[in-house]
């Protein structure tokens, strides 16, 4: 004997006067529990069978004013019994293209560049398995900005998309240079009579060897900026560029001869930084240098 089948606004747990999101959204959730691939109770078969009826009786404007009226149909192989089976057989299609596609996993790849190709642009050839791709890294690139590349990750299942590859930058360090932002730093040692006299020096910058002047009197820490060679904000010609900052130390001498110190220290007396409490040659080098640097 066939078992008597329950009130459909019951087996959606929906009101009679329930609308058709209402319907639509009880429908979806019950789906979702009850498919019986991804639940493990046997008589979610059944109940899954149910609920798609119920919801092909209600979510039809024209089946659910007639099931109001007369409520269940016959189901002797037609009718109502047709939109079941077809509502059905779209659920279960619709579940297994789901379960049988799968996008392709992501790729990270760790690309190192030059400090030179970083502040300019390179384009880099990497090889992931049998592949070779080209990565164009523009002027400017920071130090570890990720570029991604749509679909050239490991391929999907079922004919679903294949993953992304992330390429995260790393730029090797520079012998001479540092950034900070689009601005290039570099340290210069010069003597202690080029700080007091003045000169004009070839300083190693992006675009090669510069000629820079240094004043007279200048002072270990100093800084001098060189407009315009630094990083490129693109990869244009005529893209702005940041600075060029050198910052100068003097080199102070270890060793004099004789007549050095004897010079140093007639410096020392006309400045007036040599002290009547010590006998002249008595004073750490060290110490004079330093008074007269600080001048």
């Amino acid at each position: 004997m066939a078992r008597k089948k329950r009130d459909y606004y019951a087996v959606l747990g929906v009101p009679r006067d329930a609308t058709e999101g209402d319907i639509k959204r009880a429908f979806r959730e019950l789906a979702r529990q009850h498919h019986p691939d991804v639940s493990a109770k046997q008589d979610d078969g059944e109940r899954f069978r149910e609920i798609n009826e119920a919801y092909a009786v209600l979510s039809d404007k024209e089946n659910r004013a007639r099931y109001d009226r007369w409520g269940h149909p016959d189901d002797g192989g037609g009718g109502f019994q047709a939109v079941v089976d077809a509502a059905q057989d779209i659920i279960n299609d619709v579940f297994r293209r789901r379960k049988s596609k799968q996008k392709g996993k992501d790729i990270r790849y760790t690309l190192e560049v030059s400090f030179e190709e970083a502040a300019f642009g390179v384009s880099k050839t990497i090889s992931l398995g049998n592949r070779e791709l080209t990565v164009v890294i523009p002027a400017g690139m920071k130090e570890g900005t990720v570029k991604t590349l749509k679909g050239e990750g490991e391929p999907g299942k079922g004919g679903a998309p294949a993953g992304d590859l992330h390429v995260q930058i790393r730029i090797a360090e520079h012998q001479k240079f540092r950034r900070e932002g689009l601005d290039v730093h570099s340290e210069l040692t010069i003597t202690f009579s080029q700080a007091a006299l003045g000169d004009v020096l070839e300083v190693a910058t992006l675009d090669g060897d510069v000629k820079m002047r240094i004043p007279p009197g200048t002072q270990p820490g100093g800084v001098f900026r060189i407009r315009g060679k630094g990083v490129p904000q693109a990869s244009s010609k005529n893209a702005p560029r940041g600075d060029h900052l050198v910052h100068v130390q003097v080199e102070v001498p270890t060793e004099l001869s004789p007549r050095q110190r004897e010079l140093i220290e007639e410096l020392a007396r006309t400045t007036g930084h040599e002290s009547p409490a010590a006998p002249p040659g008595k004073r750490r080098l060290l110490d004079r240098v330093r008074s007269l640097l600080d001048e």
